[in-house]
């Protein structure tokens, strides 16, 4: 039997439902989508389906004489006839199988289905590099329990099955070719309708070797037992990149489609899956490349996240994502450090001498900087870990601020230490107990300066990533 889906959100006093109309002799195949108030009777309901269907039909069949459209909801095969029957009594209330009659066309009613409501593709797709819905909006879905198949085709005609996860890494032979993905939504033994959606772009071949494959030789393989690999990365923020003036002062040499950060964004996350981290901490992340980019790539390859973002009107700040099979997370916080620098006793000897200086004071108040920390647990030998991640004023002539972030950073830290000390029980607790084992290189002279500077087409970022192999000790 055809398929109604009926989507009604707790306390929500709106419903909204979707079906598919075929009719092969008048021509007709047709989603219909209605959002009604629950409150309404059945029988306006059912008025508004008809309303609808007829003008969909007589717009098809001008000149041909249509007879009455008949729309009815049955429960348990019996027509509901009681006018006065609400929307909220049969679809809300009810658990009752639920049927839609349309034209002759019988429609199980499905509530709250697992239900995708928008999907899409990047508008910047390179071979080689990884590609992943830029949108994947959903209800009562379990991401995880979908099935996600790609297609790619030169003509958006012919499709070709190529992957069958939530994300596909195109080839060379893809060049050139449209990306199509479907959606078919799961959760639990539920499935809801499948969802497609197509490329405007074709797959374009990339950039060619990346200096960060070069890094990728020290990162091969995933650290284990004593051992857990740490990335800092400050990303460069959209934000501050998609500019005229970043276009045409900051980086004039790198060609604006490498400024994009939907060109970008495909280097920044070939270049984090390759280092294999366990812990990555990020600076400069917009919250839509967040919500939309990281968190949903990253939890697919096993890692959990936490975002924070700066004060005020900055819409972008921190992100940590760690490996959930070696770290869980006890706690997080937050510093947002010209709030609480002359308001937090903890401060009060740094603040008595910064606020000898009024310049010095309004200057440091007025800055969005914000630490974010997060107390971790490893769940291979069940040490806890401290992981503090920031970005301080970036100014040139700004050192002396730089400084005293700095120091009011770890005053914080050490006050979590101290405090977290206290709620345990183990007296062998170290406040310090990790080594390096690795630095990973960073790129050469000739490497950074290929193509000028950073960013290029090769480096995503004005900055260069920072990786470490550290071992308990």
């Amino acid at each position: 039997m055809n398929k109604a889906y009926l989507r009604h959100l707790n306390e929500s006093e709106k419903f909204e439902i979707t079906f598919q109309y075929v009719d092969p002799e008048a021509r007709i195949n047709r989603q219909f989508n209605l959002c009604r108030q629950v409150s309404e009777t059945i029988s306006s309901f059912t008025t508004r389906v008809a309303t609808n269907m007829d003008k969909v039909i007589k717009k098809k069949n001008k000149n041909q004489t249509q007879p009455p459209i008949k729309v009815s909801v049955s429960v348990n095969g019996n027509q509901v006839k009681d006018d006065s029957i609400s929307c909220k009594d049969i679809f809300v209330k009810n658990t009752d199988r639920i049927v839609l009659n349309v034209c002759n066309q019988q429609y199980d009613v499905i509530i709250n289905s697992p239900w995708v409501s928008g999907l899409a593709l990047p508008n910047s797709i390179l071979a080689n590099f990884p590609v992943y819905p830029v949108k994947f909006e959903s209800q009562y879905t379990d991401r995880g329990a979908s099935e996600f198949s790609w297609f790619k085709s030169k003509n958006k005609t012919d499709w070709t099955l190529i992957g069958d996860r939530f994300i596909y890494q195109p080839s060379n032979g893809d060049i050139d070719s449209f990306l199509k993905i479907s959606c078919l939504p799961r959760n639990g033994d539920l499935e809801g309708p499948r969802v497609e959606a197509v490329s405007a772009v074709q797959v374009q071949a990339g950039p060619g070797f990346c200096p960060f494959e070069t890094r990728h030789e020290f990162t091969k393989e995933k650290c284990k037992g004593e051992s857990f690999r740490v990335v800092s990365y400050n990303i460069l923020a959209d934000l501050y990149c998609d500019s005229d003036f970043t276009r045409e002062v900051l980086h004039p040499y790198c060609p604006a489609y490498a400024l994009s950060f939907d060109y970008r964004k495909q280097l920044i996350i070939k270049e984090l899956t390759g280092y294999n981290a366990d812990l990555i901490c990020l600076q400069e992340v917009d919250k839509k490349i967040y919500n939309y980019d990281l968190q949903p790539f990253f939890e697919q390859l096993g890692y959990n996240s936490d975002f924070c973002i700066k004060r005020g009107l900055v819409a972008e700040g921190l992100a940590l994502f760690y490996n959930r099979a070696r770290f869980k997370q006890l706690e997080t916080f937050r510093l947002v450090l010209s709030d609480e620098l002359n308001t937090n006793q903890l401060f009060s000897d740094i603040w008595e001498r910064i606020a000898a200086n009024k310049e010095l004071s309004a200057r440091i108040l007025d800055r969005s900087t914000v630490l974010q920390a997060n107390i971790l647990e490893s769940l291979d030998n069940n040490e806890v870990l401290i992981v503090a991640n920031t970005h301080l004023y970036f100014h040139p002539d700004a050192d002396h601020i730089r400084l005293l972030q700095g120091a009011v950073i770890i005053r914080y830290l050490e006050h979590l230490v101290d405090d977290f000390k206290n709620k345990v029980t183990d007296q062998d607790l170290r406040k310090y107990s990790t080594i390096s084992a690795q630095v990973v290189p960073f790129p050469s002279s000739e490497e950074l300066s290929q193509h000028t500077a950073l960013p290029s087409i090769v480096f995503p970022s004005d900055h260069i990533a920072l990786i470490s192999d550290l071992k308990w000790t």
